[in-house]
């Protein structure tokens, strides 16, 4: 696993899409020139983060506006973060990473066989970052539980306050 620091480049990732294509993260920098959210969560059956992604849906033309666009993924299988991402109609790209690629790059944490206690079987955590135009994690956050993580509004503060401060 990578672990990196403020300001450090961020690993690249290609995913599926539950639109049907595939997601390079390096090449939707290079075609938006903005920042980006990546919100890692844990699957489409948990409730906790079914009512995160609609705030995220809630609050995209806030981000937007700041110039952020928001990706999102998780260990889920695709077909079901396809029925979720359809039946919500989220408009952000919901990406499947059933391989583990970009959870382990970003270092987030997976619970898995080897977890000290039970929860929903394997999954990755939630995990946040925030990364600049130029691909450098601006802010970073990761769990291992479902709770404790920032809701939209607290995101959108801290996108406001690092925007605003960075030097």
């Amino acid at each position: 696993m990578m672990a990196f620091q403020l300001k450090d480049k961020v690993p690249n990732f290609t995913l599926p899409a539950v639109s049907g294509e595939t997601f390079s993260f390096e090449d939707h920098q290079k075609e938006h020139q903005s920042w980006h959210l990546i919100v890692f969560f844990r699957g489409s059956w948990c409730p906790v983060c079914q009512e995160e992604l609609r705030e995220l849906q809630a609050n995209k033309e806030y981000f937007e506006k700041h110039n952020v666009h928001l990706l999102t993924i998780s260990s889920d299988k695709m077909a079901d973060l396809q029925e979720f991402a359809n039946k919500e109609d989220l408009t952000f790209p919901v990406l499947a990473d059933e391989k583990l690629e970009a959870i382990k790059a970003y270092d987030v944490f997976y619970h898995g066989e080897d977890a000290p206690y039970e929860d929903h079987g394997q999954h990755g955590e939630p995990a946040y970052f925030l990364v600049n135009e130029k691909g450098q994690a601006m802010y970073q956050q990761r769990q291992t539980s479902p709770f404790g993580r920032p809701h939209a509004n607290e995101l959108r503060k801290i996108v406001k306050y690092i925007q605003k401060n960075v030097k």
